[in-house]
């Protein structure tokens, strides 16, 4: 069975009118369990291309269905599909059809997981889930309440046991949840800027965010390199060796022994030519 669409192009292109990609992707005939075991095999033992393609596409109207289901997030649904189809992708390479499952089967839980994914990373600007109870929850959390409003404490410790999680982890997400992102600068159109505040005004950043200090700090470091430069150059080359082995060396510190064992000299008498060469160079750096 052949199709007019034969290459992975339909699965990861821009989606337009999503529309218009659901009518195109139930065009797709839905193969038969002994035409995806054929091309199953081919792709597991031949990496044949053009039957991971076939089974992509046959698959596709799959995860338009279960992405929709994810529109309650406020996110675009076309970008749910796609990252649905990215799951599915992964899915048929991994699939096995010998283990006696239809690949939608398997490919739901791909598919889902990379929605899943991507639900987190932009639903917020801060991530709301990172942890396996907090995205257990996030998922969870709304179908399990059964009316508007705060949860009680029976009903925290209801979804608590239903779900598997601690009555602080329910807590805390109901809280996540029901908090709007605040805009990190002033809105565009707030009419009294010099009373009006926003996360930029009062949250600190990293130290030395002043550009001039910032440039008087790489002007410094440049001028203490060019020092030690200096300095280095009234030693003898043994001595230089000596300290760029021991001090300078980015991969790694080399010991007394195996510098005594290159110049055919004493781990002493090694010791003593660093810490005379580092007496030289700290007066000349003061």
């Amino acid at each position: 069975m052949t199709t007019n669409v034969a290459t992975f192009d339909l699965a990861l292109a821009p989606i337009g009118s999503l529309d218009s990609y659901t009518n195109l992707v139930h065009t797709i005939p839905v193969l038969t369990a002994e035409e995806e075991h054929d091309l199953a095999t081919r792709l597991q033992r031949d990496g044949d291309l053009e039957a991971a393609q076939r089974l992509v596409l046959s698959h596709l109207r799959f995860v338009s269905r279960i992405a929709k289901g994810y529109s309650g997030y406020g996110l675009p649904v076309a970008d749910l599909v796609q990252e649905g189809n990215i799951g599915l992708m992964k899915a048929v390479k991994r699939f096995d059809p010998e283990k006696g499952v239809r690949l939608v089967s398997f490919a739901v839980h791909w598919i889902r997981a990379e929605i899943h994914e991507y639900v987190i990373r932009n639903w917020r600007i801060v991530k709301i889930a990172t942890t396996k109870e907090q995205r257990k929850l996030f998922f969870n959390l709304r179908s399990a309440k059964k009316r508007l409003g705060w949860l009680n404490q029976e009903e925290v410790e209801a979804v608590a046991e239903d779900l598997g999680v601690t009555p602080s982890n329910v807590i805390e997400m109901e809280r996540r949840l029901s908090q709007p992102d605040t805009s990190f600068d002033l809105p565009v159109d707030a009419d009294d800027e010099e009373n009006s505040f926003s996360p930029a005004a009062y949250l600190s950043g990293p130290e030395n965010t002043d550009p001039s200090l910032a440039l008087e700090k790489l002007d410094f470091t440049d001028y203490q390199q060019t020092k030690l430069t200096n300095a280095l150059a009234i030693l003898d080359e043994r001595s230089q060796d000596i300290l760029r082995q021991r001090w300078l060396n980015d991969e790694g510190k080399a010991t007394l022994h195996t510098l005594a064992d290159h110049y055919q000299v004493s781990a002493e008498r090694i010791r003593q030519i660093e810490n005379n060469a580092l007496n030289k160079l700290k007066k000349v750096m003061a």
